[in-house]
């Protein structure tokens, strides 16, 4: 039965900017990321967390003339804010390090190559003038080094990595579907290890394992692995942030990774995960807008944020604006083109001996479905796209909300304005 209560309207992250979505008020959870604080100077924010790590010594005392340095950034998939933290790496190399002794390398893992506006906007004119920038390729085998076993995974990592006298990654923390927590260890491997090193750490088994999820690192052998890794080849310093809803920095830390990375992950459990009583009829997310709703394989994260709250049978809603497409770079189309329905490719990469790359986020977002129903809004793709990936195409969210409303099937709806910027779940 339709409510006769009033409806609101919630404008959720959608592409560079938001997308109204009207809700009954009565019935409907908003769950947003607790209040934060954009840090009022987030440049002293970040030399604060040079000269007072978390742990171990400030950057500058690990810091030696005739160093040749390797920082570490994110890919153009995430919102770091790689400009105002490698100028405060520059000012703490300024006297000690030679700029022509210094390389970024886009830790890609094995995403695509940035393309020179992509580089423009994540780096700035200084940073490209004044420091060699590499993208990672996980492919090129001649720019690996193969560094042996850590653990049961092969690693391979970026040879400028390897070969540095200084490692250093930046990064920022937020929850991951399937690692705990992003930034860190992550900024190591997969961001810059081969192929072969990242089809292990996403392999069916990991993946499927249940703490293979939000906000669980220790016991999860994803990040396990990852921890590993980081810790067994060596990372000189650490830099990661925490960013609020408008990718500003909130707060910066810095130091021996896994210490460091530990209390970041600490303070954005606190801040982006949140409790309610049980799950919803139906759950509406985005995928945080861009850059990380620029294409469908991406918003499988934003899904599964939704999945954690949606109740067996419910409908997700998740509203990404896929600039880029599927895209039509990588596997991940061809893998979900192969299968006949989501129980069938789940079915196939069981049976399957060996990983393909981007089978990971196959694998989870055909769990989601044996879950949920998932409906797509995303204005890059055609609907004869959404539906050969299994999903259902949605050109009005409001209209769907309100079919299901008159069929009763909306008792209860929660609404993640950020997507996975904010990670709801049961309480126990």
């Amino acid at each position: 039965m339709r409510s006769s209560s009033p409806w609101i309207e919630v404008g959720v992250a959608y592409g560079s900017g938001r997308l109204p979505v009207r809700v009954p008020a009565e019935r409907t959870t908003i769950v947003r990321p607790r209040h934060r604080t954009a840090a009022p100077d987030p440049l002293a924010a970040l030399r604060t967390a040079l000269r007072k790590p978390v742990a171990g010594p400030p950057l500058r005392d690990v810091l030696r003339a005739g160093q040749r340095v390797a920082i570490s950034v994110c890919d153009v998939t995430r919102p770091q804010p790689r400009e105002l933290m490698l100028r405060a790496l520059m000012e703490a190399f300024d006297g000690v390090i030679r700029p022509e002794d210094v390389v970024v390398l886009i830790a890609t893992g094995t995403h695509r190559a940035s393309t020179t506006e992509e580089r423009r906007a994540m780096l700035g004119e200084e940073v490209l003038a004044t420091w060699r920038v590499e993208d990672h390729d996980a492919r090129d085998r001649s720019s690996l080094v193969d560094l042996g076993m850590v653990g049961d995974v092969p690693v391979l990592l970026a040879r400028e990595w390897v070969e540095a006298d200084l490692r250093i990654t930046t990064g920022f923390v937020e929850p991951h579907f399937f690692a705990g927590f992003s930034g860190g260890p992550k900024m190591v491997a997969p961001g810059l290890a081969g192929l072969d090193t990242t089809l292990e750490l996403h392999n069916a088994r990991r993946i499927g394992d249940p703490r293979a999820t939000w906000g669980i690192t220790e016991g999860n052998p994803v990040h396990d692995a990852v921890r590993a890794i980081a810790a067994a080849t060596g990372v000189g310093f650490a830099l990661d942030v925490l960013l609020d809803e408008q990718q500003r920095i909130t707060r910066a830390f810095g130091g021996e990774i896994l210490a460091m990375h530990r209390e970041a992950c600490e303070a954005a459990r606190r801040e982006a995960m949140h409790a309610v009583d049980r799950p919803f009829d139906v759950v509406v997310t985005s995928n945080s807008g861009y850059p990380l709703d620029q294409n469908l394989y991406q918003a499988v994260k934003g899904m599964s944020a939704a999945a954690e709250v949606v109740r067996p049978g419910g409908t997700i809603v998740c509203a990404a604006e896929c600039r880029d497409g599927l895209p039509d770079h990588g596997s991940y189309a061809t893998l979900l083109h192969e299968g006949r329905s989501p129980a069938d490719l789940l079915d196939r990469i069981a049976a399957s001996p060996v990983t393909v790359p981007n089978q990971w986020q196959v694998q989870i977002q055909a769990r989601i479905q044996g879950k949920a129903q998932v409906l797509v809004h995303a204005d890059g793709l055609e609907d004869t796209e959404v539906r050969a990936a299994h999903l259902e195409p949605v050109a009005d969210i409001d209209d769907v909300i309100r079919r299901l409303e008159a069929a009763g099937g909306a008792e209860r709806i929660c609404v993640l304005p950020e997507g996975p910027q904010t990670i709801a779940y049961v309480a126990a």
